[in-house]
């Protein structure tokens, strides 16, 4: 099988977390798998990574992509929404999503509950958005930036201009 190409701007937002190789990763909205395989292929030894989509295809293809990590054990992916996710992991090092809507389009407050409480002391979500649309930029940081804070985070910006993306990072 060809190796799929990986979008700049998910191995951007992944080199960004700088992922190490006993980190326990959630991927909220795994989509096609791309940063799933990315991160997975980091990871060694104790290192876990649970992938998460609404969509029955975004897990499928997810599947299909990542089969090897799957099968050796590094990557379970579920069809699940995140306010309903037992997270079988207890203790989570990286929270990463790109281009979730939930964190600046609806209340979250729930769902930024949960990761509070999953993500250990140390450990971070990353909530990465593509900047095309840059008449969107100061609401998703606004209210995103204000949802991860509110729920306890401490909470920076990143932004990189090549390729167009903007990270609200929040530290447990």
């Amino acid at each position: 099988m060809a190796v799929q190409t990986i979008p700049a701007r998910i191995r951007w937002a992944v080199d960004f977390m700088d992922v190490q190789h006993n980190d326990h990763v959630l991927e909220i909205g795994c989509g096609t798998g791309a940063a799933a395989d990315l991160i997975c292929r980091r990871l060694e030894g104790k290192g876990k990574m649970f992938a998460i989509d609404r969509s029955e295809a975004g897990v499928d293809r997810t599947k299909q992509r990542c089969a090897e990590h799957v099968q050796a054990g590094k990557l379970t992916v579920r069809q699940i929404d995140l306010a309903t996710l037992r997270v079988p992991v207890k203790r989570l090092t990286k929270v990463f999503a790109f281009d979730v809507n939930l964190f600046w389009v609806r209340d979250c407050k729930e769902e930024v509950a949960l990761l509070h409480e999953r993500v250990l002391p140390g450990g971070s979500v990353n909530l990465f958005y593509d900047t095309k649309r840059p008449e969107q930029v100061p609401e998703i940081l606004s209210k995103a930036s204000a949802a991860l804070t509110e729920g306890g985070f401490r909470v920076y910006i990143v932004d990189s201009k090549q390729p167009p993306v903007i990270g609200i990072i929040g530290r447990r």
